[in-house]
Parts: C-alpha cells; sequence; structure tokens
C-alpha cells in the first residue's frame, strides 16, 4: 500500500488527531471535569481551537483541479465536496461554542468529553460519506455518522425524554440502514459492481433499452433509505420526538451539520452514479419534494413545542435544499451548498436563543414562554428575529438568496414539471412566513403578565450568536461568497 495517499486525506487525519487528543484529555482531566467547573471551560476552549483548526485546513485544502482518486476509488474527493467539510467544520464549531453554557451545568459537565468525542466522530463519519466512491465506504461512512449521533440524542438521559428520543432515533435509523443495504444489494446484482464509476458506466450499457426493474427498486430502497437521514417526508415521522427529546445543542447539530451531509451525499450520488436513470429519480424527487414541503408546513402551524416546530421547520428545509438537484447541474451543486451555508447560521442562531432560554427558564422550550420576550430582553428578540427572517427568505437577508438559488437551479430543468414543483415550493414560502411570525408576535405582541425576566448570557452564547448573525447578514448581501461555491462546484 502506497501509505503517501494519505497526505491526501488531511480533513479525516486531523479529525483522527482531534479525537486522539479529546480521549487522552478526558482521560487525564476526566475527574477533575466533574469537580471543576474551570476544567471544563478549558476543554471547551481547546476543542473550539481544533475545530478551528480543522476548518482552516479544510479550506487550505480546496484544489481547483480534477478529482482525487484514492485507495483504487474507495475514496475520491472534489473541490466541491471539501467546500461542504469546510461549511460543516464551520458549523461544528459555532455548535461546540453554544454548548459550552450547557455543559458548565453540574449534571452535565462531566459528560464534556463523551459529547465533543462523539461530535467529532460523527463528522469523521460524514466526511467519510462525502467522499466515498464506494457504496461499501459510503455505507460504513453513514454508520459512522448515525451511531455516535444516537448516544449524542441520549445523551441527557435523565432530562426531556431523551432515552426516548434515543430509542426512536436509533430504531428508525437501523431500518433505514437495513432497507438502503438492501437497495445497494440489488443494484449490485443487477451491475456487478459497487464502485461508483464502474457502476454508472455498466449502468448506462445495461439499460440502453430500459432500465432492470432489479435496478429501479434497488434505486427506490436506495433512495428511501437515505431519505429518513434527511427526513424528508414521507420518511419523517420520528424527526419531532427526537428533536424535542434531545438535549437542544444536540437538536441543532443534527437539523444543521448531519441534514447537510446526507443532503449533499445524495445529490452527489444520483448526478454521478444514477444520471442513466434520470427519467426515474427525478419524478421520486419531485413528489418527495412537494410532500416535504407542503406536509412540514401545515404541521408546522399546529405546534405549540418550539424544538416540535423547529423539526418541522427543517423537514421544510429539507425539501427546499433537494430542490437543487432537480436540474442535474453544477448550478444546483452550487445552489445546495450555498443553501446548507445559510442553513447553518440561521438555524444555529435560532437553536442558540432556544438554548440560552431554555437554561435560564428551568428548562422551558414551549412557545408561550416566549411571549412578550422582547419586553426584558430586546436584543436576543432581535436576533431571534433575523434568523427567522431568514429561515423564511425575507430580503435582505441570506435566506432569500438561498431560496432563490434553489429555485432557479430547478428551473433550469426546464420541463413543466419542474415548474410546477418551483410554482408549489414558492407558494410554501408564504405559508412558511406565518408559521415563522408567529414566534415574532409570540415575543413582539403577545400579553404577558410575568414575562421571562432579563437574563445575561454567558460569553460563548454572545460568540455564536455574533458569528450567526454576521453570517446571515452578509453571506447574502456579499456575493462573493457564491461565486466562490460556484466557481468550485
Amino acid at each position: 500500500m502506497n501509505y503517501g495517499q494519505f497526505l491526501n486525506m488531511i480533513p479525516e487525519a486531523v479529525l483522527v488527531l482531534m479525537l486522539i487528543i479529546t480521549f487522552v484529555q478526558d482521560f487525564i482531566l476526566g475527574y477533575d471535569l466533574k469537580k471543576k467547573k474551570q476544567e471544563g471551560d478549558k476543554f471547551n476552549t481547546l476543542t473550539s481551537v481544533m475545530m478551528l483548526i480543522l476548518a482552516v485546513v479544510c479550506f487550505f485544502s480546496i484544489r481547483n483541479n480534477s478529482e482525487v482518486n484514492l485507495f483504487g476509488g474507495m475514496y475520491v474527493t472534489t473541490a466541491a465536496v471539501t467546500v461542504m467539510k469546510t461549511i460543516l467544520a464551520c458549523g461544528t464549531l459555532i455548535v461546540c461554542i453554544q454548548a459550552r453554557q450547557w455543559l458548565s451545568r453540574s449534571d452535565t459537565s462531566f459528560k464534556a468529553g463523551e459529547f465533543y468525542m462523539l461530535v467529532e466522530s460523527t463528522l469523521l463519519g460524514m466526511f467519510m460519506m462525502m467522499s466515498s466512491g464506494h457504496f461499501l465506504t459510503f455505507f460504513l461512512g453513514l454508520e459512522m455518522a448515525s451511531v455516535p449521533m444516537a448516544c449524542l440524542v441520549g445523551l441527557d438521559k435523565y432530562r426531556h425524554n431523551s432515552a426516548e428520543a434515543a430509542a426512536k432515533f436509533i430504531l428508525t435509523a437501523t431500518f433505514s440502514s437495513g432497507v438502503m443495504l438492501y437497495g445497494i444489494s440489488m443494484l449490485y446484482a443487477a451491475t456487478g459492481t459497487l464502485y461508483f464509476d464502474d457502476f454508472a458506466a455498466n449502468l448506462t450499457q445495461s439499460i440502453r433499452v430500459y432500465p432492470s426493474a432489479l435496478s429501479i427498486v434497488g434505486l427506490v430502497f436506495f433512495a428511501s433509505g437515505l431519505g429518513f437521514k434527511i427526513s424528508l417526508v414521507p420518511f419523517h415521522f420520528w424527526t419531532a420526538d427526537t428533536y424535542q427529546g434531545a438535549p437542544t445543542t444536540v437538536t441543532g447539530y443534527l437539523s444543521v451539520i448531519s441534514k447537510g451531509a446526507a443532503a449533499f451525499t445524495l445529490c452527489t450520488i444520483l448526478m454521478k452514479v444514477f444520471p442513466a436513470m434520470i427519467e426515474h429519480w427525478e419524478m421520486w424527487l419531485y413528489i418527495v419534494i412537494v410532500l416535504s414541503i407542503t406536509v412540514a408546513n401545515l404541521f408546522a402551524i399546529r405546534q405549540t413545542e418550539l424544538k416540535r416546530f423547529m423539526a418541522f421547520s427543517s423537514i421544510s428545509q429539507a425539501g427546499y435544499i433537494m430542490l437543487a438537484v432537480v436540474g442535474n447541474s453544477a448550478y444546483g451543486v452550487a445552489a445546495l451548498t450555498y443553501y446548507v451555508l445559510i442553513y447553518v447560521v440561521a438555524n444555529m442562531a435560532v437553536f442558540t436563543v432556544i438554548s440560552a432560554v431554555e437554561e435560564a427558564n428551568g428548562g422551558r422550550t414551549d412557545m408561550d414562554a416566549y411571549n412578550g420576550f422582547y419586553q426584558n430582553n430586546p436584543k436576543f428578540a432581535f436576533l431571534m428575529t433575523l434568523a427567522l427572517f431568514s429561515l423564511a427568505g425575507i430580503p435582505p437577508f441570506a435566506g432569500m438568496f438561498s431560496k432563490f438559488f434553489v429555485f432557479m437551479a430547478a428551473a433550469q430543468e426546464g420541463s413543466f414539471a419542474a415548474y410546477f414543483v418551483v410554482f408549489i415550493a414558492l407558494i410554501n414560502t408564504v405559508v412558511s412566513l406565518y408559521y415563522y411570525l408567529l414566534i415574532v408576535k409570540a415575543m413582539y405582541i403577545k400579553a404577558e403578565e410575568n414575562p421571562l425576566p432579563t437574563f445575561k448570557s454567558t460569553t460563548s452564547t454572545k460568540l455564536a450568536l455574533g458569528i450567526c448573525t454576521v453570517g446571515i447578514m452578509l453571506f447574502g448581501i456579499c456575493s462573493l461568497f457564491y461565486d466562490w461555491i460556484f466557481c468550485y462546484a
């Protein structure tokens, strides 16, 4: 084996090194972490610095050339993949910063080491999944991301139904993985290979007349299994319960980083591996997108618990993300990547506020807790409003530009069906504006005799909110961010 190939896997190598450092630090300082909050803060600082280094390494690993093919085609990376890794590393950095306040509690401080190791393990699985050139590598990366994520969901097992949420997540993840693996076995039977490039070539050759039933069923099973991971309708039933029961920091990580990695991977595989079957998966995609956006919006209107509300919001956002795949072009890849970038900062801003209010209000996450929120905490209310307006796609915030680009990417396809899906998505944007404004109404308009008293936020909360707010304001106005993404798509 040529071990020099590992030099082209710098992001993954850095993540493995981070895991070793985190493990050793937790092993040596574990006792002190249970006793001293100061040590826990140092732990958070070191992990955040390492995550920042990872983001910088990913950024400087971007190459404006052809794909890098390693280990006989098992590991494949491109500039577009590395750009997405950079975005996900930055999003994970925000998660680590935001988690500091939650991990400072007496009942969670001793779990800091486990939390950071699980986050890094999950991110490593996502990186491997996105850089896979073989269905086996893809599946192993997916499971490397899913199993630690289940542990993260159940990390707060004695509070807020976290154990129940973890059980639902792991059962659904196991079932979806089985369905996906069954589909992969059918695809292998249809083409005789699991390498993406060979698979696409054999599939193209074998369906010159019409694709076999085996390949069609295999594609359906494979896409359905990945649909569970992205929580697209009708594979979304686990989402609300898991989001509500998981710790708020983990919910934010699950809704943003995990969803972005899975959506990008599905986009890449559909475009790279199944271009010969586009007539089949594109119609499936139309139906799933319309259902995801519409059903999620209708259910979000009925929610009174904010984390369940954000769960249905994330399902709707997943539908918008997958709009970029419709065009089956580099324009679509750029639109999807840009959408994930904006979604990271907007959604993490919302979850940072939810986490801060939860810590200051006895663990409450229901919408009534935000009645009259503006009276005593105007800054938090204002930043929450900015983030919600960005998620709704209101100009001039970055969310409007991200929705515009995915609409344009879908319209590039040029068919009546594509225009119809874009039209439905536009209508649903108005619906989403209505339910996002329900939170704004609660904060600014609803009367409350005893609104949440003024509370001081920690430095980590201010930093996380500052990063997210700057992103919401600048990423849309400054076109250089989209241009940078597009030149590597």
